[in-house]
């Protein structure tokens, strides 16, 4: 699963979380229908920090708590430089 995925599922989970739909996600955040269709499409591979930053803002969360999730859950190795998914 790519980061893109991720942040799809993540989108779809809080739009789920919230009881709203991607259009009434769209209007309390200000990115629009298109860019989030795009986003849970799959067909954005790097979605914008920006939007996902106005999604937030929108469902009254934090960037922390977006990605405070298993799905990005990652453990340093120490001094490597290279990260782990946790399990």
């Amino acid at each position: 699963m790519t980061i893109a995925d991720r942040v799809a599922q993540r989108i779809l989970d809080l739009c789920d979380e919230h009881n709203i739909t991607l259009n009434k996600l769209g209007t309390i955040s200000g990115v629009t229908q298109s860019t989030l269709n795009s986003i849970v499409k799959g067909e954005s591979k790097h979605p914008r920090l920006d939007t996902i930053e106005k999604i937030c803002s929108g469902l009254g969360i934090t960037m922390v708590e977006f990605f405070n999730v298993p799905d990005f859950n990652v453990q340093s190795n120490e001094g490597s430089g290279h990260h782990e998914r946790q399990q």
